[in-house]
């Protein structure tokens, strides 16, 4: 695991070259290859080096991150066109990368602590400095305060176990069971907020309407899977007092995904749209993390992966065409099946995956979601229907908008889906939809 994160830091001083923009891509690409080739135990935590290790869960994050990364340099080349400070970009996106990298890759609680608060810095920067709204301060305070309030308790609950078991390792987690619950809603709460469970979501629209289209796709690709990786490896020495605990999460994130899911018929801002359905589908992971059962654990982390690549591809669309119309209204932004019909393809193609139909991998976690959480409860068939056929119906809504009706009468003329752009969603679509083939690799490993 050291090879790649010093591949990384070797990669910033070229961030400061000129004319290294598509270099550092690059580079990116072939450690995610690189990485892919990495022989990984089913089992177990391998490749174990200086506190770092790696098992199944930590290396589909780690390639999404590294993937994600990629694409975000690649969608910013607007950025490389007007020359603004695009080294220090581009070293901010390598800043990040090496955040991710160390929070799922460390076997050391205190330092996954550490890594998953310094995440947040290189985040702040991207949304205060490259925004497009004067409100982009206000969005990075409410991520930080957000972030911040709930993760002091995450520190003590580290430290009470150190206390405890007199070792931080992620690994001898499993041979505690705390039956408290001061502990539990310490340990979790951070998570949640991250994730963002209903109720403490205020900061993910606002953060993700105000970043550039590079901070929205690692805010939704990674940045909401943290939370999700915190609570799967969390949840392990929280088992007793979950069993007791854990419905009320279960009842809040349904509801509250149901209720969002509504809410998102109301939006008029696309990027809002696609930020709100992010925390529909955020509320069906957490409600199968915490059912703890083998269906529940595997279809939160499909499910993350799927939403990850496809929330990132709708973010990527919703900004090609901010780039073309200057707003991200759907009252301007409508019959652009006129303007761009390929790009209406690609439009539809991120819509059917983003309500789960089949090839996608949203469909594979969500199948096993629903499974999970019919056998915790039959009762959550009600708001497990909402959510599905909501989530069906504000991508159809958001799809028919921009794509149908009269074009606005503010359009003169502008140039069609430039290739860059084909490839980046592309390179979006196509994971999610092939990686359904290897399904068996998540299926087996739990």
């Amino acid at each position: 695991m050291m090879k790649f994160l010093f591949m990384l830091l070797f990669i910033i001083p070229l961030c400061f070259l000129k004319n290294m923009f598509w270099m550092v891509y690059l580079l990116l690409m072939l450690m995610t290859y690189m990485f892919m080739n990495l022989s990984i135990n089913i089992m177990n935590f391998c490749n174990l080096s200086y506190m770092m290790g790696c098992d199944m869960i930590s290396f589909g994050l780690i390639i999404l991150s590294l993937w994600v990364s990629a694409l975000m340099i690649m969608a910013s080349q607007s950025l490389m066109k007007t020359k603004f400070y695009l080294s220090f970009f581009l070293f901010n996106i390598i800043m990040l990368m090496v955040m991710l990298f160390l929070t799922f890759s460390v076997m050391n609680l205190f330092m996954f602590y550490l890594f998953f608060e310094g995440s947040l810095i290189p985040t702040l920067m991207l949304i205060m400095g490259w925004g497009y709204q004067p409100e982009r301060m206000q969005a990075g305070m409410y991520l930080l305060f957000y972030t911040l309030f709930a993760s002091l308790p995450l520190l003590m609950g580290i430290f009470f176990i150190y206390n405890n078991s007199n070792s931080m390792m992620i690994y001898f987690m499993k041979y505690n069971n705390y039956e408290n619950i001061y502990m539990y809603m310490s340990m979790i709460l951070a998570f949640l907020v991250k994730m963002p469970m209903y109720f403490v979501h205020l900061w993910l629209p606002k953060a993700h309407v105000e970043a550039p289209i590079s901070g929205s796709m690692i805010l939704a690709a990674v940045m909401l899977k943290l939370g999700g990786y915190g609570l799967l490896r969390v949840m392990i020495n929280l088992q007793k007092i979950g069993l007791k605990m854990n419905y009320l999460l279960i009842v809040i994130s349904l509801i509250g995904g149901m209720y969002i899911s509504l809410k998102c018929f109301c939006q008029i801002d696309m990027k809002s749209l696609i930020a709100y359905s992010s925390v529909a589908h955020m509320g069906m992971v957490i409600g199968g993390i915490m059912t703890m059962n083998y269906w529940g654990y595997m279809g939160s982390y499909i499910m993350m992966m799927g939403h990850g690549l496809c929330s990132s591809g709708m973010f990527c669309l919703s900004n090609i065409n901010y780039e073309r119309l200057m707003s991200r209204s759907l009252f301007i932004n409508k019959g652009l099946m006129n303007f761009m019909p390929s790009m209406s393809m690609w439009w539809f193609l991120m819509m059917s995956s983003n309500m789960a139909a089949p090839p996608s991998l949203n469909l594979m976690g969500e199948i096993s979601l629903i499974n999970s959480m019919m056998s915790w409860s039959w009762i959550t068939m009600f708001m497990l229907i909402g959510i599905s056929f909501f989530s069906a119906g504000y991508s159809l809504y958001l799809y028919s908008y921009t794509q149908h009706g009269k074009y606005s009468m503010g359009f003169y003329s502008f140039y069609g889906g430039v290739s860059r752009e084909y490839l980046m969603l592309s390179l979006h679509w196509l994971p999610l939809n092939l990686l359904v083939l290897k399904i068996d690799y998540v299926m087996i490993w739990f």
